[in-house]
């Protein structure tokens, strides 16, 4: 290939992408008197992503949904993407105090946001509307909600990840009608969303399993974890007024004792006071998966973080008297 061709088709490429960028238009953001935040693009046939961390908006960022709840304030990024998100706008900005009322700031853990951190591989949305269709069809006596840790277990399967635990599953679950509200890579704001947009409603379920945060651990405190575990509590609670939620502590991860273990256990020890109100039963049963050494091995958590069938089995067995019991099994 000549240099001048070569030249010539860098020149075209470098144009197109600029043209493609003009096409797409920043999306606006407005906020009504309630605090309640909506994102609109001109351009049709579009996406729009956000964050709400100060982070620009990346093919992998939030997918805006529904209005996002800002009440308390924050700061908006938000970008147009093509519907393959290989285009997109320029970043705009929009920062929000307070409205009058609500003057306290709080942590990012208990705003309810969407998430696309693995797309395209899982659709985070999809599963959502799947999900939501599927357990109010099935009214299930118990409900699992959690992260991928808890997808992964068993039940209902809407796309091509694996459930290891689904064996588990099938002889301590499946008989009680079970549902699994699971989602990978969920943070407690992602959960509090689903929750917020239709993952319960019409239900009744007797017993609420829920384990939450483990993803957080990595950008967020120990309190501001626990508040989002709390707020997705009270959110249970207000909504499902009648079930009972067991919530267990969030699981050890690492093969060693690490940082991240330490902050679990700090998380844990805040979320055990939550033990007796609004119908929780607390219930911690990560050292079920250490050796004696504390060590994590691969026989049960071949990642050190998902369990295996034999690591499921372990989770199942160590909650089965206090499901029981709360589920009105036992005489």
């Amino acid at each position: 290939m000549s240099k001048h061709l070569l030249l010539s088709l860098l020149v075209f490429s470098t144009q197109l992408c600029a043209q493609t960028a003009l096409q797409l238009a920043p999306p606006t953001a407005k906020r009504n008197s309630n605090g309640m935040v909506t994102l609109e693009s001109t351009t049709p046939d579009t996406t729009i992503l956000y964050t709400l961390d100060g982070a620009a908006p990346t093919a992998k960022s939030n997918p805006y949904l529904d209005s996002i709840d800002l009440i308390r304030g924050g700061t908006v990024k938000a970008r147009t993407f093509s519907k393959d998100r290989k285009s997109m706008s320029e970043a705009t900005e929009q920062i929000f105090r307070p409205v009058p009322s609500f003057v306290v700031p709080v942590p990012s853990t208990v705003v309810a946001t969407t998430q696309d951190r693995s797309w395209p591989q899982y659709d985070w949305a999809k599963r959502h509307a799947l999900t939501s269709a599927a357990v109010k069809k099935a009214q299930p006596q118990i409900l699992f909600i959690g992260d991928s840790i808890t997808h992964f277990f068993g039940g209902e399967q809407f796309d091509s990840y694996p459930l290891p635990g689904q064996q588990t599953w099938g002889e301590f679950y499946a008989p009680r009608n079970a549902g699994n509200l699971g989602f990978g890579w969920d943070k407690t704001e992602n959960v509090l969303w689903r929750l917020q947009h239709g993952a319960i409603d019409g239900i009744a379920p007797k017993l609420i399993v829920m384990m939450i945060g483990t993803n957080n651990t990595a950008t967020c405190s120990a309190p501001d974890i626990a508040a989002g575990i709390e707020a997705i509590v009270l959110e249970l609670n207000k909504r499902l007024p009648q079930s009972k939620i067991l919530l267990l502590g969030i699981f050890p991860r690492g093969e060693k004792p690490n940082p991240q273990r330490e902050k679990i256990a700090e998380i844990n020890g805040i979320i055990a006071k939550l033990n007796g109100t609004h119908n929780v039963t607390f219930l911690d049963i990560g050292p079920k998966f250490l050796t004696p050494e504390g060590l994590i091995t691969k026989d049960i958590m071949p990642d050190f973080l998902h369990p295996n069938e034999k690591g499921y089995r372990i989770w199942a067995e160590a909650i089965e008297p206090t499901v029981k019991k709360l589920m009105g099994e036992t005489k």
